[in-house]
C-alpha cells in the first residue's frame, strides 16, 4: 500500500530499500546560479547600465519601486537564461539571483518582490513616446542602435586594419496578426523580414522590417550609419560589405564606391550571365563525370545588369559540376586584383559568410529574437532589441572569459546549459551572500577559469 504524503512532497520509487521524496520545500535554492557570470561580464563590458540609459522615465521618483536598469536588466539576463516570456517573471522575482544580479535584496514596499513582475515588465515592453497613466516609460531606439556599434569597438583594444560586415535578412515568422504583418512568398509565411548586421560574432544591428519589402531595403541607412560610428574611432579601417545575392543592389553598390567602402555580394543567376560560362561549365562536367569528384572552374568578367546598374563591376563565377548537375554562382566585387583572384575571393572571402548563418539561429533558437508576439512593430522591435543585447552579453562572456575553455566555440544554448544552469542554495546573512552550488557541477573548473577572466577584466576596464 502506497505511503501517505502530504500535499507538498511526491514518492518516487524506493532506492535501496529507501523510499525516495521530493518536495518545493527546500528555501531559497536556485537552478541559475551560473548567472553570476552574466553579472561579472555586464560590470566588465558595462552593457546593462547604458542600455538603460537609452530610456527616458517618466514615472514619480517616489513612487518607483523598480528602477529602470533594474527592469531592463531582468529583462536582459532572463533572456540569456532561457526565459523568453515576461510571464515568466512571476516567478523568477523571487529567485534570489535576480535580485542578485539586479543589487536589490529586498522591496521597499512589503507586497513587492526585489525586481518587478509581468505587470510591471509589460508596461516598459509597451512603452509610449508620449506618457500615459499606465505608460510612463519610452526608448530611444537611435540609442539604442548606436550602443550596439559602440559596444562592439569597445571590445577592440587597437583598431583593426581590415573589418568584414556581414548583412542578411533572415524570416521571423508570425501567428497573430501583428502590425505590419505580411505573407512572404519564399518563405511560404506570414512574417517579419529582420536585417541582421555582424561582424565575425558582433552583433552591430538587429532592425525589425515588415515582409512586404525588398531584403536590402534599408540596408544603405543602416550602413552609413554605422559605418560613420566606426570610422569616427577608427578613420583608418577598411570596411568590407558581405551578403548574398539579395543585396546585390545598385543603390548599395554605389553608395559603397562613393564613400571607400569594399563589398562582395551574391549575384542572381540569369540567362546572359549562364551563357559566358557554357565552356567553362562543359569542361568541368567532363572532368566530373571522369573522376566521379564535383569539378569547377572560374572565370571572371566586367560585367553590367542592362538597366539596373549604373557601371560595370567584377564579377567573379563559379562554374561547378556536382551530382551530375550544374551548380553554378556569382558574385559581384568591388575587390581588385590585389585582394585576389577569383578562386580565392569566392572560397575564402565570399563562402566565410556561411558563419553568419549560426549568429542568426543563436539569436532566434536560443535567445528568442523572433518572439515577436506583441501588436505593434514598436513593441516587438523593443523585444528584439532586448533579445539581442542577451546576445551581445552572452558573447562578451564567450570572447573575455571562455576562450582558454572548452567552450570557446560553444553556442549560446551550449554555454546557457552547461555554464548558467547550476544549483544552487542560497543562504543571505548580514556578513555575506553565499550560493553553494552543486559539488557534481560537471563544468565547475570552466566557471573558476570564466570568473578570474572576468575579474581581471572589470578591474582594467
Amino acid at each position: 500500500m502506497p505511503t501517505e504524503c502530504s500535499a507538498e512532497l511526491f514518492e518516487f520509487a524506493p532506492v535501496a530499500s529507501r523510499p525516495v521524496i521530493a518536495g518545493f520545500d527546500g528555501g531559497a535554492i536556485t537552478s541559475d546560479a551560473g548567472a553570476l557570470l552574466l553579472g561579472a561580464t555586464d560590470r566588465a563590458i558595462g552593457l546593462v547600465g547604458r542600455f538603460a540609459e537609452c530610456f527616458i522615465d517618466r514615472r514619480h521618483p517616489r513612487l518607483v519601486e523598480h528602477l529602470v536598469p533594474t527592469l531592463v536588466g531582468q529583462r536582459v539576463f532572463g533572456i540569456a537564461l532561457g526565459y523568453e516570456d515576461i510571464n515568466d517573471h512571476d516567478e523568477l522575482r523571487h529567485d534570489p539571483v535576480m535580485a542578485v544580479l539586479a543589487g536589490k535584496l529586498a522591496a521597499r514596499r512589503g507586497d513587492c518582490a526585489p525586481v518587478a513582475g509581468k505587470s510591471t515588465l509589460n508596461r516598459l515592453e509597451l512603452s509610449r513616446d508620449v506618457a500615459t497613466r499606465y505608460h510612463k516609460i519610452a526608448h530611444d531606439p537611435s540609442a539604442i542602435e548606436a550602443l550596439f556599434v559602440t559596444l562592439f569597438l569597445e571590445a577592440h583594444k587597437t583598431a583593426p586594419q581590415e573589418i568584414v560586415l556581414d548583412l542578411d535578412a533572415t524570416d521571423d515568422p508570425l501567428h497573430g496578426h501583428q502590425e505590419g504583418r505580411f505573407f512572404h512568398g519564399y518563405y511560404d509565411c506570414y512574417c517579419y523580414l529582420p536585417l541582421y548586421i555582424f561582424c565575425g560574432r558582433h552583433l552591430l544591428a538587429a532592425k525589425l522590417r515588415p515582409a512586404n519589402i525588398d531584403a536590402a531595403a534599408g540596408s544603405v541607412e543602416e550602413i552609413a550609419r554605422i559605418v560613420a560610428q566606426i570610422r569616427a574611432r577608427w578613420p583608418h579601417t577598411r570596411i568590407i560589405l558581405r551578403a548574398d545575392s539579395g543585396f546585390a543592389r545598385d543603390t548599395l553598390m554605389s553608395w559603397c564606391e562613393a564613400n571607400g567602402v569594399d563589398f562582395i555580394f551574391g549575384l542572381a543567376r540569369n540567362v546572359r550571365l549562364a551563357r559566358t560560362i557554357e565552356a567553362e561549365l562543359a569542361e568541368a562536367r567532363d572532368e566530373s563525370q571522369a573522376s566521379g569528384e564535383p569539378a569547377r572552374r572560374f572565370k571572371e568578367l566586367i560585367w553590367s545588369t542592362r538597366k539596373s546598374w549604373s557601371r560595370k563591376r567584377r564579377v567573379i563565377v563559379k562554374a561547378e559540376w556536382t551530382k551530375g548537375e550544374a551548380n553554378p554562382r556569382f558574385i559581384v566585387t568591388s575587390l581588385t586584383g590585389a585582394d585576389g583572384e577569383g578562386r580565392h575571393l569566392y572560397e575564402a572571402v565570399y563562402c566565410a559568410r556561411g558563419e553568419m548563418e549560426n549568429r542568426i539561429k543563436e539569436c532566434q533558437m536560443d535567445l528568442f529574437a523572433d518572439r515577436t508576439s506583441t501588436a505593434t512593430m514598436k513593441a516587438n522591435q523593443l523585444r528584439l532589441y532586448c533579445a539581442s543585447m542577451a546576445y551581445v552579453l552572452i558573447e562578451g562572456l564567450r570572447r573575455i572569459a571562455l576562450q582558454a575553455t572548452d567552450l570557446a566555440d560553444a553556442s549560446c544554448g551550449t554555454i546557457r546549459r552547461k555554464l548558467f544552469k547550476i544549483g544552487a542554495l542560497v543562504t543571505i546573512s548580514v556578513r555575506r551572500i553565499k550560493f553553494a552550488m552543486a559539488s557534481g557541477c560537471p563544468y565547475k573548473a570552466v566557471f573558476a577559469t570564466a570568473r578570474q577572466a572576468l575579474i581581471a577584466a572589470a578591474n582594467t576596464s
